[in-house]
C-alpha cells in the first residue's frame, strides 16, 4: 500500500491482500511476483497462501477519503497492484466483499480495479451487484488476442464511471478502433494506459505500436496515457546514456531499421512524439 504513489495514473495504491498465480503473456516477468519473492513473501502460484492485513491497513484508504473530501478534490486508488481482485479462489470471498463496502465507503475516491481476468468479474460479485459510480474497471490488454478474448466481457459493464484498458506490457500492435467508438449509447472504452516492459528479461517495445494507440485514441477522443518506454528504448531517446557495453535490439520494418538500447526505465523516460501523454477521462464525478 502507498500514499502518493509513485504510479503516475494513480494518487495511492491499496492491496486488500498480495499474491497471485500467472494467466497470460503480459505475466511472464511480472513486477509484483519478484518484488514479494524479494521480500521473502511465498505468495506466488496455485497453491501459495495469500497474503492478508491488518484492520489498520484497511483504514488508510478511509483517511485518504476525508482528506479529499476536506481539499474539494478527487484522488485514485489503484486496486490491486501486487494482486488480482478477481482471483479465483475460495479464501478471497470475504476479502473481496470487505473491498467493496470500503468502495461504497470513501467516495471522494476513484478506485481503479484492474484484472486479467475480467471474464470472471461478474460471477466474483455478489448477486445483483452494480459498481458505484467511483469504480473505474479495467482489463490488461497486451496484444491483439488478449483484446480480442477481454475487452468484451469488459463492455458487458455499464455502471462503472470509466472502462479502462492497460496496454502494459505492450508485447505487439494493437487495434482497438472497434471498442473506441461510441455506438448507439453501448459502453466503450474510455481510457487507454500504454506502457512497455521493465525488468530482468524485459521484452522490447516497437515505438510505432504506442504510437498507433495514441494516434487511435485521438481519431476517437479517448483519453490516452503513455506510462514509460520501459527497459528499451528509441536509441535517438537513449542518446547520452548509452555505453559501448549498452544491448542494441534492431527491428526491421518497410525496408527501414529502428535500434531500440536497453537502458532501463528511469533512463527510458516516458516521452513519446516529443511529449509526454497524461490525459484522463472525464468521468463527470464532483467532489
Amino acid at each position: 500500500m502507498a500514499k502518493d504513489s509513485r504510479i503516475e495514473w494513480t494518487h495511492h495504491t491499496f492491496n486488500p491482500w498480495w499474491g497471485c498465480v500467472r494467466v497470460s503473456d503480459a505475466c511472464d516477468h511480472c513486477y509484483a511476483e519478484t518484488w514479494a519473492k524479494r521480500l521473502g513473501e511465498d505468495v506466488w502460484g496455485a497453491k501459495s497462501e495469500r497474503r492478508f492485513f491488518s484492520d489498520a491497513h484497511w483504514k488508510e484508504p478511509l483517511k485518504w477519503d476525508r482528506e479529499a473530501k476536506e481539499r474539494k478534490t478527487r484522488r485514485r486508488v489503484f486496486c490491486a497492484s501486487m494482486a488480482d481482485v478477481f482471483e479465483n479462489r475460495k479464501d478471497l470471498i470475504p476479502h473481496r466483499l470487505r473491498l467493496l463496502e470500503l468502495i461504497a465507503a470513501t467516495p471522494h475516491l476513484d478506485w481503479l480495479l484492474l484484472t486479467k481476468r475480467i471474464h470472471l468479474v461478474r460471477k466474483q460479485l455478489p448477486p445483483s451487484y452494480e459498481f458505484p459510480s467511483n469504480v473505474w474497471l479495467g482489463a490488461t490488454v497486451e496484444n491483439q488476442d488478449s483484446a480480442k478474448k477481454r475487452i468484451k466481457y469488459l463492455l458487458e459493464f455499464s455502471s462503472p464511471a470509466v472502462r479502462f484498458l492497460s496496454c502494459e506490457p505492450l508485447l505487439g500492435p494493437l487495434n482497438l478502433r472497434q471498442w473506441l467508438q461510441i455506438e448507439d449509447g453501448k459502453p466503450r472504452v474510455d481510457w487507454v494506459i500504454a506502457g512497455g516492459e521493465s525488468g530482468p528479461g524485459a521484452r522490447p517495445m516497437e515505438p510505432q505500436w504506442p504510437k498507433d494507440l495514441q494516434e487511435q485514441c485521438d481519431e476517437a477522443g479517448v483519453a490516452f496515457h503513455f506510462k514509460q518506454w520501459g527497459h528499451w528504448a528509441p536509441l535517438e531517446q537513449a542518446t547520452g546514456v548509452i555505453t559501448g557495453k549498452t544491448p542494441i535490439h534492431i527491428v526491421r520494418r518497410d525496408g527501414s531499421e529502428i535500434k531500440l538500447a536497453a537502458v532501463g526505465k528511469g533512463k527510458a523516460g516516458r516521452s513519446l512524439g516529443g511529449r509526454h501523454w497524461d490525459q484522463f477521462p472525464n468521468t463527470g464525478n464532483t467532489v
